[in-house]
């Protein structure tokens, strides 16, 4: 399962994705990470949420974090939930012109393959309003700021 919340730069989605971690680690069955372009908000999760820093990380392109997530997953089956904040600089689709059809989808459509696969739920925090969110996710936006 993927889960969004959206909203421009600056409207608070880090606060709602943090909030939602916090909440959600204490049903959790597995384990949960949460991957940041920093370690900021290191003291506002929950201890047992394993905060990465992906910037700590040589990745390039969407590729290569693709497989970063698989590598995550690969090392810890009994993962159950991955928080992404700030997906677009940590994807590494962000600083270009952006066209979310032939850059974004095609790394949100991987990560749906790979949630299904191993049964892992993404929830994102993405820089998108939703006229800008193609239609075929706009049911699994959880908070729209």
């Amino acid at each position: 399962m993927i889960q969004f919340i959206i909203g421009e730069k600056g409207k608070g989605k880090t606060k709602v994705l943090l909030e939602k971690a916090n909440r959600e680690v204490k049903e959790a069955t597995g384990n949960v990470v949460y991957l940041d372009k920093n370690t900021q908000h290191m003291f506002e999760l929950n201890n047992k949420i394993r905060l990465i820093d992906v910037t700590n990380y040589p990745l390039t392109d969407a590729d290569e974090f693709i497989g970063f997530i698989c590598g995550i997953i690969s090392q810890d089956h009994d993962l159950e939930k991955v928080y992404l904040d700030s997906f677009l600089r940590i994807a590494k689709l962000e600083g270009r012109d952006l066209d979310v059809e032939s850059a974004v989808v095609p790394v949100l459509a991987q990560l749906a393959s790979i949630s299904t696969q191993f049964s892992v739920d993404f929830i994102i925090s993405i820089s998108l309003t939703r006229e800008q969110l193609p239609s075929e996710y706009h049911d699994m936006i959880v908070a729209q700021l």
